[in-house]
This record gives C-alpha cells, sequence and structure tokens, in this order.
C-alpha cells in the first residue's frame, strides 16, 4: 500500500474504534475509505471486520465495569449472538451484498425508534423495582430479547456496519438498566460477533483478506477503542441517545446511497 492511502486507512480506524466503543457504526468511515481506496467490496468489508476485532475488545475492556451483576444475562445472550454471526458470515460469502442492503436501512430507522423511545418502552417492558436481579420479569419478552439478538448477530456477521446502534436499540428497551448498561453489553455482543465472523473468514475467505488492511485498522482500532471508552462512560444518558441518534442517521443515509449505485 501507499504512504498516503495507509495513513486515511489510520486514521478511519482510529475514528472507528473510537465511536465503536461510544456507539458502534465505525464501519461506516473505514468502509467507504477502503472502498475509495479501490478495495473490492467483499475484501473491504472482511478486512475491515477482522482489523475491527482488537478496537472492540479495547473498548469492551473499558466498559467491563458497567457489565457488574449482568453474568447470567450476558450468559444467555452471547451464545444467540454469536450462532447469529455464524449465520450472517455464511451469507456474506454467498449471498449478493446488494441484499442486505435493502434490509438495513430498515433495520436502523427501527433501531433509531427504540433508541429514541427507549424509556418511554422500557417502562412499558418491565418495572426495575421488581426487577432486582437484572433479569426479564416477562418470560416471552425475554425470548424475543434472545431472537432479536440472534438477528441482529445474523446482522453483524454479514455487514458490521451498524450493528451496535441496532444492538443499543434493542438491549436499551428490553434490557433492565441504564443505556451505559446496554452500551457495555452491546459491546460484548459485537466483540463476539466480530471473532466468530473473523474466524469464518480466516477459514472459508483467506484469499480475500488485505492483511495490511487488517494490521492497519486493528492498531489504531486498538487505540480508537481506548480513548472512545473514556469518553463515552462520561456522557449522560441524553447526551449518549443524541450521538447514537446522529451517527444512525449518517448510517442510514450511507445505506440509502448504497441502493442507488
Amino acid at each position: 500500500m501507499e504512504l498516503l492511502s495507509s495513513v486515511f486507512i489510520f486514521f478511519a480506524g482510529l475514528w472507528a474504534g473510537t465511536i465503536n466503543s461510544v456507539v458502534g457504526s465505525g464501519t461506516l468511515v473505514t468502509f467507504p475509505v477502503l472502498i475509495a481506496l479501490g478495495y473490492p467490496p467483499v475484501t473491504a468489508s472482511i478486512s475491515n471486520a477482522m482489523g475491527l476485532v482488537a478496537g472492540n475488545a479495547a473498548g469492551a475492556w473499558g466498559y467491563r465495569r458497567e457489565l457488574t451483576g449482568r453474568g447470567k444475562q450476558l450468559l444467555r445472550l452471547l451464545p444467540a449472538s454469536l450462532l447469529g454471526a455464524v449465520t450472517g458470515a455464511y451469507l456474506l460469502l454467498h449471498l449478493p451484498e446488494k441484499v442486505f442492503y435493502y434490509a438495513a436501512p430498515v433495520l436502523i430507522v427501527l433501531a433509531l425508534l427504540m433508541v429514541a423511545f427507549q424509556p418511554r418502552l422500557q417502562r412499558w417492558v418491565k418495572n426495575r423495582e421488581e426487577n432486582p436481579e437484572h433479569a426479564i420479569r416477562d418470560r416471552r419478552h425475554g425470548v424475543l430479547l434472545v431472537v432479536l439478538v440472534y438477528l441482529a448477530g445474523v446482522y453483524g456477521g454479514y455487514f458490521v456496519a451498524a450493528q451496535g446502534i441496532l444492538l443499543v436499540g434493542i438491549l436499551g428497551v428490553f434490557m433492565t438498566g441504564t443505556i451505559q448498561n446496554a452500551n457495555a453489553m452491546k459491546n460484548i455482543l459485537v466483540l463476539g460477533v466480530n471473532v466468530v465472523a473473523a474466524c469464518s473468514y480466516l477459514l472459508f475467505a483467506f484469499d480475500r483478506i488485505s492483511w495490511g488492511v487488517v494490521g492497519l485498522i486493528a492498531v489504531s482500532s486498538l487505540i480508537g477503542g481506548v480513548i472512545g471508552s473514556k469518553v463515552g462512560r462520561r456522557l449522560s444518558p441524553v447526551v449518549l441517545r443524541g450521538v447514537i441518534f446522529v451517527l444512525g442517521l449518517v448510517a442510514l443515509g450511507f445505506m440509502i446511497a448504497n441502493l442507488f449505485k
């Protein structure tokens, strides 16, 4: 890679790692940069997803305090997310990319509505005072949460971009706690999805990986993940929800634009 291209990729990875820790959608920074530099879409998507694993790990570690007391919930949701990632990675390697471009805008709109109306929806779904163990009070809501996390995993394993926004929307409504708790859980689930997807690419798409891109994004997103976790944990719920909403609109615009290419 030329020096200038490497610089662009490095700073894109730095910014992606930062915003991934805060909310997600970092791929909407790195993916367009890679496409603009001439990388094939599938190669760009695979290499980007693998590189961002390091940033995801840094963000998950930075938010570890917000996961205190949520071990049982994590053990219930993580397998669903991982299974969804396997499904999504399979679809990426076997379906035309345009398939998910049509579904993605709908998913993002749904996620943004969930984020915007999270407090009201959360009160409707559960009663926190009667729920000291951070579990879903209604069994049907628990099943729905697992199914939705699985579907978000499918989406993440396929395209990666904005899966964090989708997950924050789902978790913010159906999981007891603050939006910061939902963000912490999101970081773990996204990390799991990207690790599974990366392993799938290593096994079945090794020839499509650009290792130079993977290395640059891994290093820069790791630094960004540390920065993002320090900034994001200090944001108030209202500000964080606003950041999520703005980035979600950017994600929506990016995905709609791809429909007309």
